[in-house]
């Protein structure tokens, strides 16, 4: 019912930075790879925190 005041664990807010990231590196294929790889980079760093966090 209040779930509008429930707080994010860090894990979901690792998700949801680790999705925009990946949605953009798609967004920038069509316009700059080195931008696009970047980005994805980017993206599995996030990933490694996320799996590290899940581990612990």
């Amino acid at each position: 019912m209040f779930a509008i005041f429930k707080r994010k664990s860090k894990e979901d807010k690792l998700y949801e930075r680790y999705e925009r990231l990946v949605l953009e590196s798609h967004r920038l294929t069509t316009t700059s790879r080195i931008e696009s790889e970047k980005k994805y980079v980017e993206a599995q760093e996030v990933l490694k925190q996320i799996e590290k966090l899940g581990l612990s």
